[in-house]
């Protein structure tokens, strides 16, 4: 099984498809929380003839291991370490949810290094006073749902397609991180400041799911008001991951954006 071994941790990770050596575009695919790298199962074939690949498993997640209790605050120091190891020297990154936190703060200390990003169900932790309430209103969506209903995967899937709804569960019971774990993984990874949003220098599209109550849309929609010309897909039916819910939907999007 291919790791990269740090000094603090073992980080778990997988190519696929085209190679990176050889001239082809990279891409790089950033979990949530309730993920890993199982879980852009729908994802990788679509893309692997086209692109060469990379998932992995953020240390603490799936199968990587970490030894010190820095979390987050490691992630783009990890994908910096992670594309050096596999040969990318510079790539696209698709971030789900938390995985949006790294590609920022990667981006913004070696911007020369990334093609594009996509921020998906996630703001990246740009702060401002519009989006700094979405961690209570996350709190009090998540509380209004029926039992059995896992937030990321959302009511709608939960209710139309139980068997994703189960493999979603499955995948992130993988993880063995508990909630607390999640939270300071997340703070330590840090926040973006309006200043530095409005520094990104690559194109930067915003996909939501249009009934997310983890991270809800207007929380987005605030974030790419700071960044310049940042573009925003919404996708009706979906909640907060619509990359399993609505591969299709995502799929297609990823397609246009990643060859624009």
């Amino acid at each position: 099984m291919p790791y990269l071994e740090l000094p603090d941790a073992k980080i778990y990770y997988e190519t696929h498809g085209l190679k990176a050596a050889d001239g082809a575009p990279a891409v790089v695919f950033a979990h949530g929380a309730g993920g890993n790298h199982l879980s852009w199962w729908q994802q990788v074939p679509h893309v692997r003839d086209r692109y060469a690949v990379l998932v992995f498993d953020h240390r603490g997640w799936g199968l990587s291991t970490a030894d010190s209790k820095v979390g987050g605050a490691a992630f783009a120091d990890d994908l910096a370490a992670l594309m050096d190891h596999v040969g990318f020297g510079r790539a696209s990154i698709v971030a789900q949810s938390m995985g949006g936190w790294m590609a920022l703060r990667f981006a913004l200390r070696w911007p020369e290094r990334v093609e594009r990003i996509m921020l998906c169900d996630t703001h990246g932790g740009i702060a401002s006073p519009e989006i700094d309430g979405w961690v209570k209103a996350t709190a009090e969506n998540a509380a209004r749902l029926p039992a059995g209903v896992h937030p990321a995967a959302g009511e709608r899937m939960y209710r139309e397609q139980p068997a994703l709804a189960f493999l979603y569960e499955d995948i992130d019971a993988l993880n063995h991180v508990t909630r607390a774990e999640i939270s300071a993984a997340i703070q330590a990874a840090g926040t973006v400041t309006p200043a530095e949003a409005a520094s990104l220098s690559m194109p930067v599209m915003f996909l939501m799911g249009k009934e997310d109550i983890v991270i809800p849309p207007r929380f987005l929609e605030a974030a790419a008001a700071l960044v310049p010309g940042a573009r925003i897909e919404r996708v009706p039916r979906a909640g907060h991951s619509v990359y399993f819910e609505r591969a299709d939907a995502f799929n297609a999007a990823m397609d246009q954006y990643l060859a624009t």
